[in-house]
């Protein structure tokens, strides 16, 4: 994930506070998580992550822009 272009720029310590402080939590069908929390250094944007089953392996990370509380 970290590899591609669009993504590099995201850093370790926003990934931990999405894992650690989620505004919203959904299990998707396949047992993976997604964890979304805003970014106050992003102007609020909205960081996604998609964590496997066991709540700490990161998936994909991105910042999700039709996200809505």
């Amino acid at each position: 994930m970290r590899r591609r272009t669009d993504r590099a720029g995201i850093r370790l310590e926003w990934i931990e506070h999405v894992i650690t402080h989620p505004v919203r939590e959904q299990i998707q069908r396949d047992d993976r998580l997604r964890r979304w929390a805003p970014i106050a250094q992003m102007d609020g944007r909205y960081l996604r992550l998609i964590l496997f089953p066991d709540g700490e392996t990161v998936h994909n990370a991105f910042f999700d822009r039709s996200f809505r509380l």
